[in-house]
């Protein structure tokens, strides 16, 4: 069976082919088959990993902004060339329909294009004249290493987000991606190398939590950046901080899309068909909750779901009329189902029940229907915690004060939308909602890549967001510098003075 190696290259680091001695397996999730066995690295490999990386940055860090942007501006030709190869790979592991694959690729390769202005993006402040003679001005420098531990939901676009403005402002970068779907991540780090960075700039390591831990305490590694469940993120970035790193870690989410009596309920069910149910849920930025404002727009709302719930068809990720393919594992299967049986054990109806959905022909593979509940309450346990799964819950409000706390109050605080005509219900709704990222008539308001991307609460742990703006805050630190030149006259009139505002 074909194993999945690391991806390492350069200096003294290891040579491919070394690690644990353990593997786990990769599956094909429309046909429930394992396809490949993955190598599994640990703490000894690690280090051999961040020797290469402490050789190569120095050199990468002194290389002009100029340069750096060129490797980023083939990068980019590269990953459009290859987009059809690399949608079929991530589509093979992860399940996603290809043109959720290339969604996946093409999301990251924005980052990439974000980074191909690099040199105007580090540029610094300079002040002229702050004191007499002296002037300060600040510049951005790297931290070094960094590393990126990222799920298995977006294993092209959310390394992308990581190490490509890591990389382009200086850093070397360790990559851990899931063991779900390894490949993808793998294969951007050849392209990227084919592109014209050094050997053992960009390092691909696979493993369990051991290597997680070992990249949290590993005093060379400067910087960590993680997506997955909150538990976990929480665990990172408690782990990472006491161990002095600087740490971003994204956690769950529970969106939620207000639907006001005044929307445009044609377009807010075809938007909720995506936003619900496309890659079978397994988005942090799935909108999972659906809160109709008022009985009237929820039963309205509800007619016109299940004709268009009926519609999907679940399908083989390669299948090019299927809306959504299977989640990732058998585990999650069971997971996702549990949470479903938990729903109608706390009393929610259960109007549409996708647990029982076959696709012929691939009766093994990790296929579940649409599902949607009705009448749930803040109570339950089920809208407590993220289900990741293709499964709509409709939580009824009786106005907009009610359908605005529900996302406030929640613990998650990722992303929400409301779907509405009225320019001010938009704009008050968009100002007091306790959540990170806000749609207006927008179901997964992902920001673009010269924005930023984080939540709120329990969604996000750090202080700084993802990519854009705040990427660049997070993988560099700030030198000022205040200078005078004295012009030699020696008779002490050029004595040195801290300047002030005065």
């Amino acid at each position: 069976m074909r194993l999945i190696d690391h991806f390492i290259t350069g200096g003294s680091g290891a040579a491919p082919g070394s690690y644990s001695g353990r593997t786990s397996d990769v599956y094909n999730p429309s046909t429930g088959q394992v396809q490949a066995k993955l190598a599994l690295g640990d703490a000894a490999l690690l280090e051999k990993v961040v020797a290469t990386a402490k050789e190569v940055q120095p050199a990468w860090a002194a290389t002009n902004p100029q340069k750096r942007a060129r490797v980023m501006f083939k990068f980019k030709e590269l990953i459009e060339a290859n987009m059809d190869d690399l949608a079929l790979m991530l589509s093979n592991e992860h399940g996603k329909v290809i043109d959720d694959a290339k969604g996946d690729v093409q999301r990251g390769l924005e980052v990439i294009e974000y980074c191909c202005g690099i040199p105007q993006v580090l540029k610094g402040e300079y002040t002229q004249g702050a004191g007499p003679g002296i002037d300060v001005y600040s510049m951005r420098q790297p931290l070094g290493i960094g590393a990126g531990i990222t799920p298995f939901n977006f294993p092209a676009m959310i390394p992308m987000w990581m190490f490509g403005m890591a990389i382009a402002v200086g850093n070397a970068f360790i990559l851990k991606p899931s063991e779900r779907d390894p490949s993808v991540p793998n294969r951007l780090a050849e392209l990227f190398l084919e592109a014209g960075a050094p050997e053992g700039l960009l390092q691909v390591i696979h493993g369990d939590k051991e290597m997680v831990d070992a990249i949290l305490d590993h005093p060379d590694i400067a910087a960590v950046s993680f997506v997955g469940s909150s538990d976990i993120a929480h665990y990172v970035y408690k782990r990472g901080v006491a161990a002095g790193k600087r740490v971003q870690a994204m956690g769950g989410a529970k969106n939620h899309g207000i639907i006001m009596p005044d929307a445009d309920l044609d377009q807010a069910v075809n938007d909720l068909m995506g936003a619900a149910y496309g890659s079978a849920g397994e988005r942090c930025m799935a909108l999972p909750v659906v809160v109709p404002v008022g009985e009237d727009t929820a039963e309205r709302l509800k007619a016109k779901l299940l004709p268009a719930i009926d519609a999907l068809r679940p399908g083989i990720a390669t299948d090019p009329d299927a809306h959504y393919g299977p989640v990732v594992t058998k585990q999650h299967k069971e997971k996702v189902e549990a949470w479903i049986q938990k729903g109608v054990d706390e009393g929610a109806e259960l109007v549409v029940d996708g647990r029982n959905f076959k696709l012929q022909g691939y009766e093994e593979g990790f296929f579940i229907g649409p599902s949607l509940f009705d009448h749930v309450t803040t109570d339950m346990e089920s809208y407590k915690e993220e289900i990741f799964g293709p499964v709509l819950q409709m939580v009824r409000a009786k106005d907009f004060e009610e359908a605005l706390t529900l996302p406030s109050q929640h613990q998650y605080g990722n992303g929400v939308a409301i779907f509405t005509r009225n320019g001010h219900a938009a704009r008050e709704f968009a100002s007091r909602v306790n959540v990170g990222m806000v749609g207006i008539n927008v179901p997964i308001p992902v920001p673009v890549s010269y924005h930023s991307f984080g939540g709120w609460k329990r969604s996000a742990f750090g202080d700084t967001n993802q990519y854009g703006t705040e990427g660049l805050k997070f993988w560099t630190k700030v030198k000022t510098v205040t200078q005078r030149w004295p012009d030699g006259g020696g008779d002490g009139s050029n004595a040195f003075v801290i300047p002030t505002m005065g």
